[in-house]
């Protein structure tokens, strides 16, 4: 059952991703709002792929978290690289797309950035894939091991001094008894 519930939900995400990416295709991204707009779409592409493998029971059927590690780790320097280059492929010129392409040939990368910027959707949606990659699911609580069971300490055997009888008590009743009794008797 595992598998056909995540293969179903799989290709269900993969039509909706195609049909967002279809969809991209119809906005004109010849102006900045609409090549925010195609580009956003492509990452809300890459996401839904993402968010499919929790859906459909890749991890372990819990709740979905935030991974923190995964954030910081991967999700950051991802935006951080690929946001580089989308924001360098805007149409028209702007204060961000200026200062990136000015940066960019400072440090000598500029070359590689207008490269990359043929693959713009390539990377638009792997910012949305590797964010969908930032949740996990916590699994189910499963009940921890159980404690262990306490045996009551053995009783102990004593003779009473003053009439030779046996006793058996055990050690906290008779810790009890001693604190019970007047300090004068000890």
């Amino acid at each position: 059952m595992y598998g056909l519930t995540r293969g179903t939900v799989t290709l269900l995400a993969a039509g909706v991703a195609g049909l967002l990416v279809w969809v991209a295709t119809q906005i004109d991204d010849g102006t900045t709002g609409g090549y925010w707009a195609v580009y956003g779409i492509l990452a809300g592409a890459g996401l839904v792929m993402a968010l499919s493998q929790l859906l459909g029971g890749w991890t372990k059927w819990g709740w979905p978290r935030l991974s923190v590690n995964v954030l910081l780790l991967a999700f950051i320097p991802t935006l951080i690289a690929a946001g580089w280059v989308v924001v360098a492929h805007q149409p028209h010129p702007n204060w961000f797309r200026n200062h990136v392409l000015n940066w960019s040939d400072d440090i000598g990368i500029l070359g590689l950035v207008r490269d990359l910027t043929e693959y713009v959707a390539v990377l638009s949606f792997g910012i949305g894939l590797v964010f969908g990659y930032s949740f996990d699911t916590s699994g189910p609580k499963v009940a921890g091991p159980a404690e262990p069971r306490r045996e009551p300490a053995p009783a102990r055997t004593r003779r009473d001094s003053t009439d030779g009888t046996t006793m058996t008590r055990d050690d906290g009743a008779a810790a009890r008894d001693r604190k019970a009794e007047p300090a004068e008797r000890r």
